[in-house]
């Protein structure tokens, strides 16, 4: 049965309208004989309308389907968590661990990561100190630190500031094959200084953390004091 239109079930109440056999050989001598059926064919009408869809409710929306639960990220080892509170506070915060230099052997990236707040709302994570230790015969030991400067064992890293720098935007990757990229870029203040980011990677040579040149491919040898330090960020 086809759903009758708008204007049709408008036209079914209106007053004076009726079926086509209730107009045909009326006469007024039958007023009395038809007044009865009349009042019941209108109420019928009026039903069949109702049921037939005027005006009905649109069917209900399919339920949306749940979201995918997001598979929870491993617990950091007490261990890790417990040398990193030792090198950096106990505000100290594990970013990542595990095999992070394609070394076979167990590292972990910590930082004091500087909460979001109205006067930082500087995009990424902002840290001030940041260290990589790698476990060596059970215990810790620290192959990269970036505080007002950054260093490793060897000395300062090629194109580290020269001017103390008391914030730093961190961001990080951990690549298949050269394993974890670092990318620290010196704040001045609470306003970012638009310098370029000081790539940092696992030299497989050295075996130590080093800087790399602007291409991000050449790795950078370290100085032992600032002053011998070639800084060449623009």
């Amino acid at each position: 049965m086809e759903k009758s239109s708008q204007s049709e079930c408008m036209r079914a109440n209106e007053a004076g309208s009726a079926p086509s056999f209730l107009k045909e050989g009326w006469r007024a001598g039958e007023a009395r004989r038809w007044s009865i059926p009349l009042k019941f064919s209108l109420g019928v009408l009026s039903l069949a309308v109702f049921l037939g869809g005027c005006g009905g409710d649109a069917p209900s929306p399919a339920p949306a389907p749940a979201a995918e639960a997001k598979p929870a990220e491993p617990a950091v080892p007490e261990d890790m968590q417990a040398a990193a509170k030792a090198m950096l506070g106990s505000d100290s915060q594990v970013l990542a661990f595990g095999d992070l230099a394609k070394n076979g052997k167990q590292e972990f990236l910590a930082a004091n990561v500087v909460p979001k707040t109205p006067t930082n709302n500087l995009p990424g994570t902002i840290v001030t100190r940041v260290v990589v230790a790698q476990e060596n015969d059970g215990k810790w030991a620290e192959l990269l630190r970036c505080d007002e400067h950054l260093k490793n064992e060897k000395g300062y890293l090629g194109l580290t500031p020269l001017v103390p720098v008391t914030g730093w935007r961190l961001q990080y990757e951990q690549n298949t094959d050269k394993g974890l990229q670092l990318y620290f870029t010196p704040l001045k203040g609470a306003v970012d200084s638009h310098v370029l980011p000081i790539g940092v990677r696992w030299n497989p040579a050295t075996k130590r953390y080093q800087s790399l040149d602007r291409t991000y491919e050449h790795f950078l040898l370290e100085s032992p004091s600032l002053q011998d330090v070639r800084s060449t960020l623009r």
